[in-house]
């Protein structure tokens, strides 16, 4: 039998009928969205213990501190908020009437769409909630990007989500996908998605935080999470803001590990061509989520545990991985640019261009218009692909842009972007280090 979803204004009230449930709610930055609905639902004294908008950055600073960084939609910001106004709950709230109290602090800041729709609306949102009276307290800290192209539209969803979020930690604490998933209730398909989950306290000691961000992407709320080399998950636009981004995409089920030594050539080279720094440099291991996903977009807890030790194994290597459901290179390409790279590079094997290139793998009606589409996708901002050979099985003869097959009505396309470095070898491997492909 399925989860009854409870309408919004439903579960505000049910909350605020919940007399051991009890806590504050701080927001910044696109209207006190959440706690109104706790008001109109009503009965809200009995849930509600402060409220409070720090919207002139002095005031903010002077509660929670300045930010080093000068952002004030960010995880630090929203740490601080739900710190803060926990430890004032547990500071002010004694005697007979809080014996029983479970407290909660509830924060989120956000900045919705501006007046001239330029900005980039998203935001943090976070609780931290006990599970037992006077017990340690948890966390649950989100990530959220609104899409709607209306800024009263993206008010509402921060309401709808928020009042989730509160629900969730009181209702499916322990149920860590129900969690997720229940996020999203009472939200119109398309109006947001949710890029990182990050768990903490004694409730989710057993909770994988790898396997709550492919989560994520298997339910549809998020495209791709990435994992820091100690494996912890990351939010992607802060991660990759402005960097120089060089990309190695492997294969769900790909039983060896990916070929480094051809990788690091292409790596090198990319750091030619682009002068990047050690600063600005991103090197990333893709593991492609797209073919194990079936029409649905779910995910078998067998598959989920797959990706999760995938991340682990090649976490060990020393390597940022990103999880994803881009099936091709240039959904990956778009996927990159809205955070403002410096320059993207791709390694791909020659035997996937070959493929690419070749007309007979499409109905011929289509087949210029899906590659013209392709190539505009890929190559619209500075993107380089870096092709690594093979060796074909029949004579061992290295396969690369030089020998590749191409249909004929794609040679003139394949011609224009060799010559204009769009499409570039892998140079300084040992021959020893290509893998043999049989043809």
């Amino acid at each position: 039998m399925g989860r009854e979803i409870y309408e919004t204004r439903r579960k505000a009230l049910k909350i605020n009928l919940t007399p051991e449930f009890y806590g504050t709610f701080a927001e910044i930055g696109a209207g006190q969205e959440v706690a109104r609905n706790f008001f109109e639902a009503g009965a809200a004294s009995g849930t509600i213990a402060k409220t409070m908008s720090a919207y002139d950055m002095a005031f903010s600073d002077a509660i929670y501190g300045a930010e080093e960084s000068g952002r004030y939609v960010s995880r630090t910001r929203l740490t601080k908020m739900i710190s803060r106004e926990f430890a004032l709950l547990e500071e002010r709230l004694h005697g007979d009437k809080y014996d029983n109290r479970l407290f909660f602090a509830f924060a989120n800041t956000v900045t919705t769409l501006n007046y001239s729709k330029t900005n980039d609306p998203h935001g943090w949102i976070g609780i931290r909630f006990q599970h037992e009276v006077d017990g340690p307290p948890n966390d649950v800290i989100i990530h959220i990007r609104l899409l709607d192209s209306d800024n009263t539209l993206q008010q509402k969803v921060l309401g709808i989500i928020g009042v989730n979020l509160v629900f969730a930690a009181y209702y499916y604490r322990d149920d860590i996908q129900t969690l997720i998933e229940s996020l999203v209730d009472n939200l119109p398909t398309g109006s947001v998605e949710i890029d990182l989950v990050k768990v903490a306290g004694p409730v989710f000691d057993k909770v994988n935080e790898r396997l709550i961000n492919l989560y994520l992407i298997a339910k549809g709320f998020s495209k791709a999470a990435i994992f820091r080399v100690d494996g912890k998950a990351a939010q992607v636009k802060d991660f990759l803001y402005k960097k120089d981004i060089m990309i190695l995409r492997t294969k769900y089920r790909q039983k060896s590990l990916p070929n480094f030594d051809l990788f690091n050539s292409a790596v090198e080279q990319f750091k030619r061509h682009t002068n990047a720094t050690d600063e600005s440099l991103v090197v990333i291991i893709e593991v492609l989520m797209s073919n194990a996903l079936d029409e649905e977009i779910n995910l078998s807890d067998e598959d989920l545990d797959y990706f999760a030790k995938r991340a682990e194994e090649l976490c060990a290597t020393g390597n940022t991985i990103l999880l994803s459901n881009f099936q091709r290179n240039n959904y990956l390409a778009e996927f990159l640019n809205q955070f403002k790279p410096k320059n993207i590079g791709i390694a791909t094997n020659i035997s996937n261009l070959k493929t690419i290139f070749n007309s007979d793998n499409y109905q011929k009606e289509n087949y210029t218009n899906e590659l013209l589409s392709y190539i505009s996708g890929l190559f619209s901002k500075n993107v380089k692909l870096y092709a690594y050979p093979y060796l074909q099985g029949k004579d061992h003869a290295i396969i690369n842009t030089r020998n590749m097959p191409v249909s004929a009505d794609a040679k003139p396309l394949f011609d224009f972007l060799i010559t204009n470095k769009y499409i570039i070898d892998v140079e300084g491997f040992d021959t020893k280090d290509v893998k043999t492909l049989k043809v």
